[in-house]
Parts: structure tokens; sequence; C-alpha cells
């Protein structure tokens, strides 16, 4: 039996034409949304987001290409731009009843969560990212060796047909790889959890390189695009990050504070995956942002 968030209830929401989101739904109260990274899926968020459930209402979708939410093939960058992305998780909120709410995203998940913010600002009430950069910034600061440890969005953003195949002749080598390197506790991600992540991952392989793609592209030109008009987050922001910033030479707080002036910046003493090593230190940053 596939694992499970306790307490929670599966749902399937239809956000856009001919894509539905697998969410998991539980607690009562303000609504938190809760989006996953890579290369995981909504079960990533098992351990805060059922403290948090105590007196939320919590949502965990599975993101648009992930897990078992719909997979739609790509027809070009727009299909999994952030934007896009963004777009599903207001519709699913909505579809639950919530017409503003507040939003914490790991990795790729929040970098949906910020263009979300940016555009829509008067729905997302309080913003929370987990352990990335922002996508302009991001692509600012990879460069020389250090750019190493990002391989996979270079090979990720190469035209369709090389990535897809090279991952698909080794996939659970691939997505198994970023579980391992990242993980600052392997114990945080039980066999079963390690189990779904890669079978979720081995099913979405087209999908996952088309969001990275996209990153890659159309997700730069929107960033530019707001960094020239002057659009900032103007809801409380918090930021969760490993103590990587200076390890790649730059200053992660300035960068940040460029996109959010009301910002708390903290440095998590664990690997990536912090919703799993560290559940307790993310449940607490998430309560003091909800109480600004």
């Amino acid at each position: 039996m596939a694992p499970k968030i306790n307490g929670f209830t599966q749902r399937r929401v239809t956000v856009a034409d001919d894509v539905a989101l697998n969410v998991a739904v539980g607690g009562t109260g303000s609504p938190v949304v809760l989006l996953h990274g890579f290369p995981q899926t909504h079960l990533m968020w098992r351990h805060v987001a059922v403290d948090l459930a105590a007196d939320h209402t919590v949502i965990c979708p599975d993101l648009r290409g992930y897990g078992d939410s719909d997979k739609p093939a790509s027809t070009g960058a727009a299909t999994y731009s952030k934007r896009t992305m963004a777009a599903d998780i207001v519709a699913l909120a909505r579809a639950l009843g919530h017409d503003r709410f507040a939003l914490a995203g790991h990795d790729r998940g929040a970098l949906v969560a910020i263009r979300a913010g940016l555009d829509h600002p008067e729905t997302i009430t309080h913003l929370a990212s987990l352990d990335v950069l922002p996508t302009l910034d991001m692509w600012d600061v990879l460069h020389g060796t250090s750019a190493v440890v990002g391989f996979h969005l270079y090979l990720m953003a190469q035209p369709p047909g090389l990535p897809e195949a090279m991952i698909s002749g080794a996939a659970d080598e691939f997505f198994g790889h970023f579980l391992d390197a990242w993980a600052g506790d392997a114990n945080a991600i039980p066999h079963e959890f390690r189990a779904a992540y890669l079978t979720a991952s081995r099913d979405a392989i087209a999908s996952i390189v088309a969001d990275y793609r996209a990153s890659a592209t159309v997700d730069v030109e929107h960033d530019q695009a707001d960094r020239k008009a002057g659009n900032q987050l103007p809801m409380p922001v918090t930021v969760l990050q490993q103590d990587w910033g200076n390890a790649l030479g730059f200053d992660a707080v300035a960068r940040w504070r460029a996109w959010a002036p009301d910002l708390r910046h903290d440095t998590v003493s664990c690997g990536h995956f912090m919703a799993e090593e560290s559940p307790a230190e993310v449940v607490k940053a998430l309560r003091d942002l909800l109480a600004r």
C-alpha cells in the first residue's frame, strides 16, 4: 500500500483544462498550502502537515507533472512554466473554498510559490521558501566549478530528446543520486518513502524535464520582467536555507531582500530535505511566519 499523510484525505481536483491535481487535505482553520520539491511528492510534508493541521486547513498537492497529478504533454515552455503551475495552485485553493491562503514551498515548489506571490499578491497572505533561490538569481550565481552541483539544471535545460533519453536509461540512479547527495540524514527518508519518490519520478521523466526546461527559458523571462518593473513580494516572507550561500560566494540575504522587503531569512542546520530532516524547525518557522 502506498504511504499517506496520517489523518489526511486524498482528493483529485481539476485546476485547468484536462489537468487535475492529486491533493491531501487535513485539519481545519485558516488555509496553508504546502508545495513539494524534486525529486519528491506531497509526502515530503508528512511531519509538518500533521502538526500544522492542529489549527489550520493544510493542503498538500502533487504539482502538475509530479506524483499522482496529471502530466500533460508539453506543447511549449508555458505548459510547465512556474506561472502556469502557480495558477494551478490558486485554482486548487479556490476549488477548495479558499480565496486567500498562506503558501510554503520547497525546492521546485518554492519556485512555484514565489511566482504565485508575484502573480497573485492579493491571494497569497504569507510565503515561505525552503532551500532555493528565485530563478533569476539561481542562474546568476551558478558559475565556474561551483556550478557542478547544479549539473542537472543544465542537463534538463537541453532541447527535448536527449535529457529524457539519458535519464530514462538510469532513472532510479539519476533520481536516487539527489536523494542521497542532498540529504544530511539518510534516515530521514525511510525506504517506503524513498521508493515512492523513485516510482513517482520514474513515471514522470518527460514532465519533470519540461519543468526544469521552463526554468531555463520562460521562467527567467518572467523574473526579468518583474525585476524591470520593480515588482516584489508584498506579503511577509520567510526563507529557510542550508548554509550554502557563503560556500558559493554570494549574499543570499541581499538577493532575497531585493524580492521581499518583509523578509526573515534563517539558516537551518540540516541537509536539503529539511521538512523531513528537521520538521520541528520548519514547523516553528512556519508558525512564526503565520503570526506575522
